[in-house]
């Protein structure tokens, strides 16, 4: 093969692959977190260098929203989303809890920029990520929520969702599924 169509097709594979890698793709097929079946546990630190566990959530709705990075714009907006609409999640009696692979001291830069009101959570050794299989190809957690009722099951998952309507779909569906105490 001449040379010219070599580096052609290289530079035409890694066009691929990076838009392969940026679909978010599992790492591998991993058995993601089932509805109706338990949450897996967790435990990591928060902005406030906290630990924020799952079990400490018991009795309580909970999203579980996982995002790639920290103070990106797609993140950022998603993130800003949820603190503008935190009132009416704590109505519902719904604890958010965001969850990406940085470390704590980004989260603080983070929540911090933006007044996040509720925990952002260092998954560093990516276990959560791995976990609720949203671990991408290239190390970062897909754009995915779970919703998990207050037995610790996954009520909802939404895969690769929008970080601008997101929270406000969340809570139409949450209305809907969270039935009031008679």
């Amino acid at each position: 093969m001449n040379r010219s169509l070599v580096l052609r097709l290289g530079v035409l594979s890694q066009v691929l692959l990076a838009t392969w890698l940026s679909l978010g793709l599992p790492v591998r097929a991993v058995a993601d977190a089932a509805m109706g079946m338990p949450a897996p546990a967790f435990r990591l630190q928060d902005q406030h260098e906290a630990w924020v566990s799952l079990a400490d959530q018991k009795g309580k709705w909970v999203v579980l929203y996982f995002y790639p990075l920290d103070d990106s714009p797609g993140c950022t907006t998603e993130a800003c989303e949820f603190r503008d609409n935190i009132f009416a999640f704590r109505k519902l009696g719904v604890n958010v809890l965001g969850v990406s692979v940085q470390d704590v001291a980004s989260k603080k830069a983070f929540a911090s920029k933006f007044s996040l009101p509720f925990p952002v959570l260092a998954d560093t050794d990516k276990s959560v990520a791995k976990a609720y299989g949203v671990l991408s190809m290239i190390g970062y957690a897909r754009r995915d929520t779970f919703v998990i009722d207050p037995q610790g099951r996954v009520a909802r998952h939404y895969r690769g969702v929008d970080p601008k309507t997101h929270s406000a779909q969340l809570l139409v569906d949450l209305k809907a599924l969270i039935k009031p105490a008679s």
